[in-house]
């Protein structure tokens, strides 16, 4: 159990990176006009969302294992894991949503600033922190 933990954490963190990072990519492409740079962090944000949707998914797998096959956060008094599931559905949306973002971008249909973006860049920083507190201190 503890192999499939820890390589649940790993790919958590690096899909989170993934996470932080291509909201960045947004908030330039948002303020970029020239086309060569554009180009450019068009490149960086179509590998990284492919790069983030391979971590996203060995996550979701080992966190299912360790809920449906070991039982952790499964029960009662376990509500800590409903929110927990909760969160982690709102963050699948985001992740789609990045992707979704993404073709705007790629098709010049882009109608949101960059002021947009840096608080768009903000919802998984908050989302992590309420998956860490829940998983941590399991308040409920």
């Amino acid at each position: 159990m503890l192999w499939v933990k820890a390589l649940h954490i790993v790919f958590v963190v690096s899909w989170f990176a993934g996470l932080f990072y291509l909201p960045r990519i947004f908030v330039n492409l948002a303020m970029e006009s020239e086309p060569v740079a554009v180009q450019r962090l068009l490149t960086m944000a179509r590998k990284l969302f492919r790069f983030m949707t391979l971590l996203a998914v060995p996550a979701v797998a080992f966190g299912l294992w360790l809920y449906l096959g070991y039982g952790i956060g499964r029960g009662p008094g376990q509500g800590w894991m409903h929110a927990k599931l909760a969160l982690v559905v709102l963050l699948i949306g985001y992740h789609h949503g990045c992707g979704v973002l993404l073709r705007k971008f790629e098709a010049g249909r882009n109608m949101r600033s960059d002021v947009f973006y840096r608080w768009f860049n903000e919802a998984p920083v908050l989302v992590l922190f309420a998956i860490v507190v829940l998983v941590v201190v399991k308040p409920f």
